[in-house]
């Protein structure tokens, strides 16, 4: 239980390597897909869910390896965090920035392709904000967060 297989500088290069792809990977699959969580945040609950488990169920893995782990996963996430907090430039590249849907009634196809937006999706948005038509929408966004908000006209 107690006895670790590998090395305390392999288990924190590890779990920096899994989260650092993980990010990236989840940076990629687009912020309406990833739901109200920051990227981050979700890569560590991911991860530290599963090297919690694999330290109690036992196999392979020992009860310090999974606590070392967890708490190199727990660390860079208070340091992305304060990265972002800080430095305005790396939370963009963290969270990323709105992207404009609709201007003045005008649908920017070519960013709801590359965001991944249906047309059936900003309709929803659009009658949760009160407008029935596009040419009703001032703007639409699609925030950080994978919401779009929508202010009338």
């Amino acid at each position: 239980m107690l006895h670790m297989s590998l090395g305390i500088g392999e288990l924190i290069v590890r779990a920096a390597v899994v989260y650092g792809f993980l990010f990236i990977a989840l940076r990629f699959v687009g912020r309406k897909h990833i739901g109200e969580l920051a990227p981050f945040d979700l890569v560590v609950l991911l991860i530290l869910s599963e090297t919690v488990q694999n330290s109690m169920i036992g196999g392979d893995e020992s009860l310090i390896g999974g606590l070392i782990a967890a708490a190199t996963l727990i660390v860079i996430a208070q340091i992305m965090n304060w990265l972002s907090w800080y430095r305005k430039g790396v939370e963009r590249w963290i969270d990323g920035v709105p992207k404009v849907l609709v201007r003045n009634g005008h649908c920017f196809r070519s960013v709801m392709d590359a965001e991944r937006v249906t047309m059936s999706e900003l309709t929803e948005a659009m009658r949760l904000g009160g407008c029935s038509n596009v040419a009703d929408v001032r703007v639409a966004m699609l925030e950080t967060n994978g919401r779009i908000s929508v202010l009338k006209r």
